[in-house]
This record gives C-alpha cells, sequence and structure tokens, in this order.
C-alpha cells in the first residue's frame, strides 16, 4: 500500500512540474457582471457585446471580457494580472500563484525558511502565540512589499511571530488549503479504524486537492516533520502539532460550531497522519 501511494504521489509531482518558468496550475476565472464604456467585442467569440448596460462578465483576476453566454465555455486558463491582485492575505491560493508564477505562495515560503533557521528549537513552536499587534504586522508587510516583506530577527526576534503570521495567512484563505470539497471525505477517511486502509483513503483523497494546494500542504508535512524531528527541544510532536493546524488549515463547508467541535479530533488526527506519513503520502 505504501509503494502504491508513493508511486501515484511520484506521478502527481511529475504532473506539476513546470515548463519555461510558468507552474502547470488550472484555474477557473473569476468572471462578474459588468458594464462596458463605449463599444466592446466578446474576447471568446469575438462578437459585439450588445446594450447599455451589463453587457457582458470581466475576470476580475485576469481582466478577460466575453459575454455572459459565453463564460460558460470558456477554458479554465486564467493568468491573473499582478496588477489586480491588490493584497497577499485573504487571496485565493491558486489566484495569488499564478499571479506571482510561483509553485506556492511567497507567505509559506518566507515564513518556513525563516522558521527552520532560527527556530525549530523553539520550546512551544507554533502551539505558543506571538503579540497579535506584532503578527498583523507582518501580514500587512506581506500585503505591502510581497516577497521583498523583512521578517527578519532584527524587525522580529519572537519566532511566535513569524509562526503566528503564516498560521494567519492559512486561517485567512477563503478556500483553506483542505478545500470545503474534500472536507468530508477526510473526515470519513479519519474514521477508519484499520490504520492501512485508513491511510489508503487519506491518500486517495489527497490526490483530489487542486494542484496549488497539495503542493503547498506538501511542502508544509516536510516542513512540520522537521520540526517533529526536534521534539526534545521544542516539546512538538504530530499530535501537538495535529491539534494546533487541524482546525487551521480544514473547516467545514458549513459555518458550523457544533459541526467544528464534533470534527475537532478528526481534524487533528488528518494533520498527524499527514506529517508522521509525509514521505508516503506525498
Amino acid at each position: 500500500m505504501a509503494l502504491q501511494c508513493k508511486i501515484s504521489s511520484l506521478v502527481r509531482r511529475a504532473a506539476l512540474t513546470h515548463n519555461d518558468n510558468h507552474f502547470n496550475y488550472e484555474k477557473t476565472h473569476n468572471f462578474k457582471v459588468h458594464t462596458f464604456r463605449g463599444p466592446h467585442w466578446c474576447e471568446y467569440c469575438a462578437n459585439f457585446m450588445w446594450g447599455l448596460i451589463a453587457q457582458g462578465v470581466r475576470c476580475s483576476d485576469c481582466g478577460l471580457n466575453v459575454h455572459k453566454q459565453c463564460s460558460k465555455h470558456v477554458p479554465n486558463d486564467c493568468q491573473p494580472d499582478l496588477k489586480r491582485i491588490k493584497k497577499v492575505y485573504c487571496c485565493d491560493l491558486t489566484t495569488l500563484v499564478k499571479a506571482h508564477n510561483t509553485q506556492r505562495p511567497m507567505v509559506v515560503d518566507i515564513c518556513i525558511r525563516e522558521i527552520e533557521a532560527r527556530g525549530l528549537k523553539s520550546e512551544g513552536l507554533y502551539r505558543v502565540s506571538g503579540f497579535t499587534e506584532h503578527i498583523e504586522d507582518v501580514k500587512m508587510a506581506f500585503d505591502r512589499d510581497g516577497e521583498k516583506a523583512d521578517i527578519s530577527a532584527n524587525i522580529y526576534p519572537d519566532i511566535n511571530i513569524i509562526t503566528g503570521a503564516l498560521k494567519l495567512y492559512f486561517r485567512d484563505l477563503p478556500i483553506p488549503i483542505i478545500t470545503y470539497d474534500t472536507y468530508s471525505k477526510f473526515i470519513e477517511a479519519a474514521k477508519i479504524s484499520n490504520a492501512d486502509e485508513r491511510l489508503e483513503a487519506v491518500h486517495e483523497v489527497l490526490m483530489l486537492l487542486p494542484p496549488a494546494h497539495y503542493e503547498t500542504l506538501r511542502y508544509l508535512m516536510i516542513h512540520l516533520k522537521k520540526v517533529t524531528m526536534n521534539e526534545k527541544d521544542n516539546l512538538m510532536n504530530a499530535e501537538n502539532l495535529g491539534i494546533v493546524f487541524g482546525p487551521t488549515l480544514m473547516r467545514p463547508p458549513e459555518d458550523s460550531t457544533l459541526t467544528t467541535l464534533h470534527d475537532m479530533r478528526y481534524q487533528k488526527l488528518i494533520v498527524q497522519i499527514l506529517i508522521e506519513n509525509e514521505d508516503v503520502l506525498f
């Protein structure tokens, strides 16, 4: 089973490789009804867009203009325009990485690099909270400066501020890393009592994640595995990290406190399984 997981994961990784510096992530267009000033032609069918108001739709991420009826036939080839992406936090993950032409959100790469450089032995890493106002400062720095944001020890000596900023990034995603579409499947997989069958079920659901989500989750789990390898100093094992990251990485589609409370142990277990088996699952 472990070998099967590894083979299909390698196939998935190969599919995510990039050519000519463009990562092969599909993205649907974010069409919204639009009123055009002056004459406009549909960029899909090339016909005139008739009417005085609401003549068609425009993709708010890349600016593509088409008839409303044509929007149903436009392929998932949105290439977001960086000028239209106003911020880093609270931005759809695939939209962000497509706009910046990166494999993962730069927030994830930069924060993890900083944490691994100076924080892996910090006691209570990810469990201990940094000052909220400083975490908000880091968020604003990324929104304002992007990959040029300075989160070095000179500015933020407390590593818990950086871990807090990373957790906040995941919490602020409009679609969680573990998407709403796959949430219930992951919860059902966590309920399987046989460990091998449970691992296989988790692996099958992982394959359903959008490519950018899968790649970001893979990178995060490799990092969290490194955190557990320093448990002697930081006192954080896979179970503890599961408690912290369960509700951060996955949220139920319906905003129900009861569902969230009921699913917490399964959320924890899913993240724990992902960390402990990252070398097999990804």
